[in-house]
């Protein structure tokens, strides 16, 4: 892809959007994002006590808390934040793979950029590079005067 060709609406700054979860659950968990191309956004999370379950593996809670946040975040990302955000209407997740230490990495890539929906992949894989969970998270795109809290 070209800069162009970009799905991103405006600059892509990781630092804030590592701020804009400070006081969220994505501060709570640890989850960092960390890189993004012209159609993919990457974030972290720690494999530690507050990850994993009782047994002392990653949670599959942890890693759906991962993907939804990571492409949730993109998905916000391609649009105008004075006009449209995303929130999420359906998620799954597959885990395939126990991990007990280290940091899980998350990729979110969209498969539709649709008007008043999206769809997007999560691949979260260990440190090695092994597919550790996927999952799909549909969002829909709503007004801003509508997210706003009651």
């Amino acid at each position: 892809m070209t800069q162009q060709d970009s799905i991103w609406h405006g600059t892509v700054e990781l630092a804030a959007l590592n701020r804009l979860g400070e006081n969220s659950m994505n501060a709570y968990v640890g989850i960092e994002f960390i890189d993004f191309g012209d159609d993919w956004l990457a974030a972290r999370l720690p494999v530690d006590k507050r990850t994993v379950q009782p047994f002392g593996r990653l949670h599959g809670g942890a890693s759906v808390v991962l993907a939804e946040t990571v492409a949730s975040v993109a998905a916000m990302c391609t649009l105008d934040p004075t006009r449209e955000t995303a929130v999420g209407m359906e998620i799954n997740a597959n885990h395939l793979r126990p991990v007990s230490e280290g940091y899980v990495r998350a990729v979110a890539r969209p498969e539709a950029l649709q008007r008043k929906t999206q769809v997007w992949s999560i691949r979260i894989t260990d440190e090695l590079g092994r597919l550790v969970c996927i999952s799909r998270i549909t969002m829909a795109v709503i007004p801003v005067s509508r997210a706003a809290p009651a």
